[in-house]
């Protein structure tokens, strides 16, 4: 990993909007038989088209939230492990993302928000179906240098290869945040299009791997969650944006 920048530095960094990738409208089959039991059961899905980040909001582009509204630092934020400008923003709680996305939206006249968790599985997806991972099925451990990856907090974005919609990091570095609220048996009365979770709860939905965990990367139908105002070190986001 490079060497840490002082968070002094954000400063310097010119503000420019995300880089963002077109996720195709269509349908895919959600879940899996072969993972837990809130991953069942398999459905189809329709999603419509969108768009979404090519990696996880950075502490670049973080910073400059934080300049502009004075919101709350994450807790990490002067930590040498995870401050380096490339590396994702890491603990911010799923209140501290929606305000950045509502700030993010007003000054670009564009709406950005989290995606849902439908949306999130077809993207990691990348259009090949019933698969483990988004390269396929071979185990993670196959990944260039994974033995050596993720010591002691997530890597800066985009350093090895995208998944088939060129989306960066997806699946692996921090836990992404969901617009869904959680609940276990959801996918027992999920409407087939544009599913959203259901309409309350006490855990909000989050999906993909982290670097803290033994495991690395995620399946790509895995799910997990925990209350909105945690601030896990292993906790980031990608950002979506409808398509007007």
């Amino acid at each position: 990993m490079a060497s840490p920048i002082h968070h002094a530095d954000f400063s310097l960094s010119e503000f420019h909007e995300p880089r963002m990738v077109g996720i195709p409208e269509g349908w895919f089959l959600m879940g899996s038989e072969a993972g837990q039991d809130n991953e069942r059961p398999v459905h189809r899905v329709w999603v419509d088209a969108f768009e979404l980040a090519v990696h996880q909001v950075t502490n670049a582009e973080y910073a400059h939230f934080l300049n502009a509204t004075g919101h709350r630092k994450p807790q990490h934020w002067d930590d040498a492990n995870f401050n380096h400008l490339e590396q994702p923003v890491a603990a911010p709680s799923w209140f501290d993302v929606v305000s950045y996305c509502e700030w993010l939206s007003g000054i670009t006249q564009n709406r950005y928000r989290l995606p849902t968790e439908a949306e999130w599985e077809r993207a990691v997806r990348g259009g090949i179906e019933e698969k483990s991972y988004p390269w396929g099925d071979e185990p993670p451990e196959t990944l260039p240098n994974y033995a050596s990856r993720w010591k002691n907090g997530p890597e800066p974005v985009g350093q090895y290869a995208p998944n088939a919609y060129g989306l960066f990091d997806i699946g692996d570095n921090v836990h992404e945040w969901c617009a869904d609220w959680f609940a276990a048996d959801y996918y027992s009365v999920s409407p087939e299009q544009n599913p959203r979770g259901p309409a309350e709860g006490k855990r909000r939905a989050s999906r993909g791997g982290s670097w803290r965990h033994y495991t690395k990367v995620s399946r790509c139908a895995a799910r997990s969650s925990i209350p909105p105002e945690f601030q896990y070190a292993d906790y980031g986001f990608r950002i979506a944006r409808d398509i007007a």
